[in-house]
């Protein structure tokens, strides 16, 4: 799935967000709004991850769902 269609059906893949990156909570995804830059900041954030790894996350979920 690339990121287009993440952000169009955002409110679907919630779940999904939420399975991999239990850490965040349902203000966070209100927050997210399907915008990649958000989540990938939201996941950088909650785990301490630096920006480059956050973003390697994301990438690798997008093209696994």
């Amino acid at each position: 799935m690339n990121w287009d269609q993440v952000e169009g059906k955002w409110k679907q893949v919630q779940g999904k967000v939420l399975e991999k990156w239990g850490k965040l909570t349902n203000d966070d995804l209100d927050q997210i709004a399907g915008k990649r830059d958000q989540l990938i900041g939201k996941v950088q954030e909650k785990y301490g991850l630096a920006k480059e790894a956050a973003e390697r996350e994301v990438d690798d979920w997008t093209r696994g769902s």
